[in-house]
């Protein structure tokens, strides 16, 4: 949240360079609030697991937020939600005709398959394009952000020797920038992937910005030059036992992973406690809150259309 101050106070200035929100006495006065509504289009196997991981990162914020999730047709899970999906989740064909703050669209275990050859990529391009008229600013995490870079700006994912899989260390590129303000130089986030884009693709669209990187995990923070769109990698909404989850499936299937990178297991398949990305993940959820929505979104959400 801002914090508000009498107009000229010398600090202004000073904690504007750095990011830092403050509202003036006569803005504050003028001020309309309402609560923000947010979109959830959940691709993840896992239904409820995820639900819980996000609701958990986005109630870490003094915003008051109103959340809905949304089922497309064609997308199937590992989970018998069929019930769950008629009781929480509305079709787009309800929705479309809504606007909303804020829009996430999560990762899918499907990033071996050509985007086009996905069952359900028509619905997620209409969604997508859907978003550039009803949605303020969107947030992509790991497949739905390789998609979404695809989508819009024609970057392409390319298929790794092995798959991605544990915790890696980033570096901030820009620590000017507002959504990695607070971060550490060096943070650490859960990615799980077979796939991965190049920095070098993304550097080359003036409408992009590489924000966050790891030396081993490759590109993970993007954003849009206008701050309305943000591009995640990874998996910083894992909870502890997730990667552990993922892993212990593999190793049951006969797929015979690797260990997760820097994920600490005792034995093959059980694992400790201990968690190295958490305080980065609600950061980073509260920032994009903060200044890709809350700052910037009109009151009056049809004004998205016009």
């Amino acid at each position: 949240m801002p914090i508000c101050v009498k107009e000229g106070l010398p600090a202004i200035e000073t904690l504007a360079n750095e990011n830092i929100f403050i509202m003036t006495e006569n803005r504050a006065k003028h001020q309309d609030m309402r609560t923000l509504q947010i979109l959830i289009v959940n691709l993840m196997p896992t239904v409820i697991a995820t639900e819980t991981q996000l609701l958990r990162l986005l109630s870490n914020t003094a915003l008051q937020l109103n959340v809905e999730f949304l089922n497309i047709s064609n997308h199937t899970n590992q989970e018998n939600t069929t019930n769950h999906f008629k009781q929480f989740y509305q079709t787009f064909d309800a929705i479309k005709d809504k606007y909303y703050d804020g829009v996430i669209i999560t990762g899918a275990p499907v990033e071996q398959n050509e985007f086009e050859d996905v069952n359900y990529w028509q619905d997620l391009c209409r969604i997508m394009e859907w978003t550039k008229s009803h949605v303020f600013s969107s947030l992509y995490i790991c497949w739905g952000a390789q998609a979404a870079l695809y989508y819009y700006y024609g970057v392409q994912k390319a298929a790794l020797q092995s798959k991605v899989s544990g915790v890696y260390s980033h570096l901030v590129n820009n620590r000017q920038h507002p959504i990695v303000r607070g971060f550490d130089d060096i943070f650490f986030a859960p990615h799980s992937r077979y796939t991965a884009i190049s920095r070098d693709d993304v550097l080359t669209v003036p409408e992009l910005e590489l924000l966050a990187e790891s030396p081993e995990a490759g590109v993970y923070l993007v954003s849009d030059t206008n701050k309305r769109q943000l591009f995640v990698t990874g998996h910083c909404e894992f909870d502890r036992i997730t990667l552990k989850n993922e892993y212990v499936r593999d190793y049951l299937l006969g797929l015979k992973p690797e260990l997760p990178h820097n994920y600490k297991l005792k034995g093959e398949i059980s694992l400790s406690d201990q968690t190295s990305w958490s305080s980065h993940a609600s950061l980073l959820f509260a920032n994009w809150l903060n200044y890709y929505v809350y700052q910037q979104t009109p009151y009056y959400l049809k004004e998205l259309s016009s």
